[in-house]
């Protein structure tokens, strides 16, 4: 493909959306590859994968395969999804919650992610979802931004409360935060300090992508 060979040279751009919940979604040729953006970030592929993909092999891929369940909180164009599938070789079952159709609408058209057959994709708020979900989880991949900016309740500790005692034994929460300033560095800091150290241990993989700070957070009883 044409676009693909000349994307090593300039970023190709072959499609542009006004979307209700994320502004601007495009669609671009980057390095040879297809790369989902907003108006001033990476949200699918390039950077992104990279990131998460770090991440998961900090958990381990051994111990991803053995896992039953993975839930990720948003899921944009699902390239944490492609590694789990694709490169972990994951066989077990995804669901994955996105607030934005639109989005999905463009990850099915452009990324396959409607062949994935065991993906669920649920079409919600991630901290309505939260609440009402009944099942537990091997692993919680948290991966939410509007634009640059994370929404407050991600880093509430009724919510971190809850995503955490939604884990199984020896379960993982992987989370994708950004850091842009000093605030966002107290503000993750605090967010570790509220873990409760009895239960659950946790670490911070830092300035991964320049801006992107993991945290991981482990169930040990």
């Amino acid at each position: 493909m044409i676009q693909k060979l000349f994307s090593y040279i300039i970023p190709i751009k072959i499609f542009k959306k006004k979307s209700e919940r994320s502004k601007i979604i495009e669609v671009t040729w980057a390095n040879g590859e297809l790369v989902l953006d907003s108006e001033n970030t990476n949200y699918s592929y390039g950077s992104l994968q990279r990131i998460l993909r770090y991440g998961l092999r900090n958990i381990g891929y051994d111990a991803i395969r053995k896992m039953d369940h993975i839930l990720l909180l948003g899921v944009a164009g699902g390239s944490v999804i492609k590694t789990l599938v694709d490169e972990i070789e994951y066989k077990g079952k995804i669901t994955g919650v996105e607030i934005d159709s639109d989005i999905i609408q463009i990850a099915n058209q452009y990324f396959n992610l409607d062949q994935i057959k065991q993906l669920e994709i649920v079409i919600d708020d991630a901290f309505e979802f939260v609440l009402k979900t009944k099942n537990k989880y091997d692993l919680i991949i948290i991966d939410i931004f509007e634009d640059i900016k994370m929404p407050n309740f991600l880093f509430e500790s009724f919510f971190s409360g809850r995503i955490c005692s939604l884990l199984k034994n020896h379960g993982f929460v992987l989370f994708n935060t950004m850091i842009l300033d000093e605030a966002h560095n107290v503000r993750n800091k605090k967010y570790i300090s509220e873990i409760n150290a009895e239960l659950f241990t946790s670490k911070m993989l830092p300035r991964i992508e320049v801006h992107n700070e993991l945290i991981i957070i482990e169930k040990v009883s």
